[in-house]
């Protein structure tokens, strides 16, 4: 079975920079069609960065210039790059894996909630100002 493990979440000041990291077991391909997603209290959970099928990275507009998201496929470990935090970038990070007829090579401005399947529990960040 998918199994996700997110890790690297913390409380920072306004301007730091925290990476996430996502341990992926169950897949045979390494950590394609993959995302990051957040929510805040009271809040929808939103799309932040994802790599599609193809390996190539999408990014919610809101933080394509400061977060960057990567993978090492070797592995299968998808991580989440975060620089210049600010205290709206608060939520619970979590990361997920694509469902089987996900559409991933249509992404725009970011992973699509409705295409994935599989999530990991959450890691926490807080950034105060």
């Amino acid at each position: 079975q998918v199994t996700l493990v997110e890790s690297g979440g913390a409380s920072v000041q306004s301007g730091g920079s925290l990476r996430l990291s996502c341990a992926v077991s169950g897949v045979t391909n390494g950590p394609r069609c993959m995302g990051w997603f957040r929510q805040a209290p009271g809040r929808e959970r939103e799309g932040v960065a994802g790599i599609r099928a193809d390996g190539t990275p999408t990014y919610a507009y809101s933080v394509q210039d400061r977060f960057t998201v990567s993978q090492d496929a070797a592995a299968n470990i998808l991580y989440l790059q975060m620089r210049n935090l600010r205290p709206n970038d608060t939520a619970m990070y979590y990361c997920a894996k694509c469902s089987p007829v996900s559409k991933s090579m249509v992404w725009r401005g970011g992973p699509s909630i409705h295409d994935f399947a599989y999530w990991g529990q959450g890691t926490q960040v807080t950034v105060s100002s």
